[in-house]
């Protein structure tokens, strides 16, 4: 079986990965302002979105279509910019039906440096705490999603937690073969991968799935393959027509990418395969007005997609009341 094309990182993200303890220790970390934390209710579902950090990409990783139309498309958007790219979020979802907590995606941990790694803390802040996550439903295998499977001291975080990967993500990330196939300087993101999931595989905690496998109930593994080999976006069934979609990596430049869905990103594995899922995930969100969820979208990252001729528009969610009871 031919290996998958090596899923490229951008320049941005792999220079944070860089970071020693030792130079973490002396980076500057910014300040927090408050918890990372909002909570929404979408049916049943009671979802938290988790701050893990911002990360900054830069213009130039926005391929495939005219850098002119890249600039056009940011102008007046007002997204913060500083000489290091275009500030972007990383965040992961706690989604809570009744007493069962289902997490999506962990954020970066250690693995991207100083000024990340906030999940598990958020979490904490929200009123959880990480032994009760029942289910870790990760998108793919890049260390701002499976990184944060780990403590700070390298331990488990989700002592109770059943993990899911997709096994195309994990035949891919997981096999010394792809790393010994990858350039050098691309070889330790494989070990991020084997770290993160090493105590739960070790436990029979790993599950490793496939299209047609029995999943959690109330989830739907959504082929949304480009990004990596086995990229899935989660949905989850809030009840009463309510859907949420958890949509992972399939948009990195928000202000571009709705826009444009044909705006790929050089990180992507398969860009043809990422542009497609896009414009499918898009149409079928929009048309069928699900609730989104996205890992590089503006913190919450919660919203909706509408359509806007032959594109798509984000319309983020309002800050609104809870109910009493989830």
């Amino acid at each position: 079986m031919r290996l998958p094309v090596f899923p490229r990182l951008p320049a941005a993200l792999l220079l944070a990965t860089l970071f020693t303890p030792a130079q973490a220790s002396t980076a500057h970390t910014p300040q927090q302002q408050v918890p990372g934390v909002q909570h929404l209710q979408i049916g049943t579902l009671r979802v938290t979105a988790l701050f893990d950090g911002v990360v900054a990409l830069g213009r130039a990783e926005v391929v495939g279509v005219d850098p002119g139309i890249v600039t056009r498309l940011l102008d007046h958007r007002y997204v913060p910019e500083d000489a290091k790219g275009l500030q972007t979020a990383v965040n992961a979802y706690l989604i809570q039906r009744g007493e069962h907590l289902t997490l999506v995606d962990t954020g970066t941990q250690h693995c991207f440096g100083p000024g990340l790694g906030q999940v598990l803390a958020n979490l904490r802040a929200a009123g959880y705490a990480p032994e009760q996550v029942d289910e870790v439903l990760i998108t793919h295998a890049h260390p701002d999603h499976m990184c944060g499977l780990l403590d700070a001291q390298g331990k488990p975080a989700y002592t109770n937690a059943t993990v899911w990967l997709s096994r195309a993500d994990a035949a891919y990330w997981l096999d010394p073969a792809s790393e010994a196939a990858a350039p050098q300087p691309m070889r330790f993101v494989f070990k991020q991968a084997r770290d993160a999931v090493a105590p739960y595989e070790a436990t029979g905690k790993l599950r490793r799935f496939g299209p047609g496998d029995a999943l959690p109930e109330g989830v739907t593994a959504e082929d949304s393959h480009g990004h990596t080999p086995g990229h899935v976006s989660w949905r989850i069934d809030g009840g009463a027509g309510q859907q949420l979609l958890v949509w992972g990596d399939l948009v990195h430049f928000h202000a571009v990418q709705f826009a444009r869905p044909d705006a790929a990103f050089e990180a992507d594995s398969d860009r043809t395969a990422a542009i497609a899922s896009r414009r499918r995930m898009m149409a079928e969100a929009a048309d069928k007005g699900w609730w989104v969820a996205g890992a590089h979208l503006p913190f919450p990252g919660l919203g909706h997609v509408r359509r806007e001729g032959d594109a798509y528009a984000w319309v983020p969610a309002e800050f609104m009341p809870l109910p009493d009871t989830p």
